[in-house]
């Protein structure tokens, strides 16, 4: 029983901050496991011609790359704490890198290395989970978004017949208040697809002008 104890917390750990080798393989399986809400999220962002954006918890680069490929946003800049999945995403985004549409950068979330109004869009994917300090990291949004800009944060609510209480309570005590407390307006939670069973949701709001 302790074995698997240790194996479960390995694991959740290599999930949070992926290392080494086998962090590079936990990267691109969360780019498959990932598809259905990476897509949806996109969608949502309703990127504009000469928009910059920022992901947070860039992972392995796969939605930077969808991004691009659109040609649509000046630039795009991925931020991630591991370097594991830095490196997977420097070779998926080797390109537009070099053309200086693409950024990649190690760092936490809750002290961004970026300027004040710096993007029209912020988003991230199944990275909230693992913010150690949430009241930070919304403040962090605020002031690198422009006026007007966005920040859209997926996340899954629950899977199947079962509800995540926890997250549920999250998004509805936490995410969304401290969203309007810190100037944004047009606070929503949205209803995405289900993906593997998991309920894929989003919350977003706007900076204001």
């Amino acid at each position: 029983m302790e074995l698997k104890s240790k194996v479960k917390e390995f694991i959740d750990n290599q999930y949070r901050t992926p290392k080494g080798l086998i962090g590079t393989y936990i990267g691109e399986k969360m780019v498959r496991q990932h598809k259905h809400e990476t897509l949806w999220t996109i969608e949502l962002l309703n990127l504009q011609p000469g928009e910059s954006v920022l992901e947070l918890g860039c992972g392995s680069g796969y939605a930077m790359k969808l991004i691009l490929e659109k040609n649509v946003v000046k630039e795009i800049v991925g931020l991630d704490l591991s370097l594991a999945v830095i490196r997977s995403a420097t070779i998926r985004n080797k390109k537009a890198m070099q053309d200086k549409k693409a950024k990649l950068i190690q760092g936490n979330v809750k002290s961004l290395p970026c300027r004040d109004d710096q993007f029209e869009k912020v988003f991230s994917i199944h990275t909230i989970y693992f913010w150690d300090d949430l009241h930070a990291t919304i403040k962090e949004i605020f002031r690198v978004l422009k006026p007007g800009g966005d920040c859209i944060i997926t996340l899954c609510n629950g899977k199947n017949e079962e509800k995540w209480d926890g997250i549920t309570s999250l998004i509805d005590n936490q995410l969304i208040p401290l969203m309007k407390d810190n100037g944004f307006f047009d606070v929503a939670f949205v209803e995405g697809p289900n993906s593997r069973g998991f309920h894929t949701v989003a919350v977003s709001g706007t900076k204001n002008l």
